[in-house]
């Protein structure tokens, strides 16, 4: 059987999508371990079980349709439809934004319950929720700057059908992100229920 010889394109395009799930993976990892020592400290006897607030579970809505608009715009640009593309890359962006604002909301209802990362209205608990969903911000915000970069671009007109490898790099970040928001609340509020 005849080996197909790839471009120098499509050689630097493997490469760096292979580099983009190594680095996926390794974030992988780290949620991991959060996750583990979230279930190994549930056995403290200064637990304190912690409703998430509403915010958390509405801005998961956002996320998802935020992914959904991504997709599409990854779609519209590849049959050749750039301002479809361009106009769905800056709603993912602002869908992204909400929910950043969102999830800063719920944080605010964390501090008017007086549930705080750390002090008096403290607990284990309280702090992994804290700093699992900061984490978690830390990455949406890596993303957003990559959706802006993709928003800059395709208003420049640098995406087509066959020059979409950034654009499909930041998609694969940002689709990652929504699902792992997806884990990290459902692992949050099953989690009694399970360890």
């Amino acid at each position: 059987m005849e080996e197909i010889e790839l471009t120098h394109e499509e050689k630097v395009g493997r490469s760096k999508k292979q580099m983009m799930w190594f680095a996926i993976v390794s974030l992988i990892m780290m949620f991991a371990g959060l996750t583990s020592a979230y279930v190994v400290s549930r056995g403290r006897k200064d637990w304190v079980e912690i409703e998430l607030p509403s915010e958390f579970f509405w801005s998961t809505g956002v996320i998802l349709l935020s992914s959904f608009t991504l997709f599409l715009a990854k779609k519209a640009i590849r049959n050749g439809n750039k301002s479809g593309g361009t106009i769905l890359t800056v709603v993912t962006f602002l869908l992204g934004s909400t929910f950043v604002f969102m999830q800063f909301a719920g944080f605010e209802s964390l501090v008017n319950e007086k549930i705080f990362l750390t002090g008096s209205g403290s607990s284990v608990n309280a702090s992994f929720i804290y700093v699992i969903v900061v984490a978690h911000l830390a990455h949406i915000a890596a993303g957003l700057i990559a959706l802006l970069v993709m928003t800059i671009r395709a208003l420049q007109g640098k995406y087509t059908a066959t020059n979409i490898l950034g654009f499909e790099l930041g998609a694969i970040f940002w689709h990652f992100v929504d699902v792992l928001w997806i884990y990290l609340l459902l692992f949050l509020v099953f989690a009694k229920d399970i360890f």
